[in-house]
């Protein structure tokens, strides 16, 4: 028995994908951690306090930042919120880049509630 026409297509489409999952973007270099750190505290920090606390925009603790997966809150990084003050970044980050604030905000993030 083969299987359904709708699985064969999601199991060929997964297997044409899996060659591109080794071309990703690089990491971030050490250098640019750093500004992404400094533009994390300081323009982020406009809205959301300079120790991320809170200010026009909610506080930014790890408890919140974990209720997001790493690549969904990334995503929030880059496109912003609709409706909100909450703009997106995509013009002056790369996903990559945006993976490694949301990875900061959820594993080195030193504000506790």
């Amino acid at each position: 028995m083969s299987p359904p026409p709708f699985l064969r297509l999601t199991l060929l489409a997964v297997a044409c994908a899996l060659p591109l999952v080794g071309h990703a973007e690089p990491s971030p270099s050490i250098e640019r951690e750093a500004e992404l750190e400094t533009l994390l505290y300081q323009d982020c920090g406009s809205c959301h306090g300079m120790t991320l606390r809170g200010g026009l925009g909610p506080a930014l603790p790890a408890s919140r930042m974990n209720a997001y997966s790493r690549e969904g809150l990334a995503a929030l990084i880059l496109h912003g919120v609709k409706g909100t003050a909450m703009p997106g970044w995509a013009d002056l980050l790369t996903e990559q880049e945006a993976l490694w604030i949301a990875d900061h905000l959820q594993n080195d993030n030193p504000l506790d509630e």
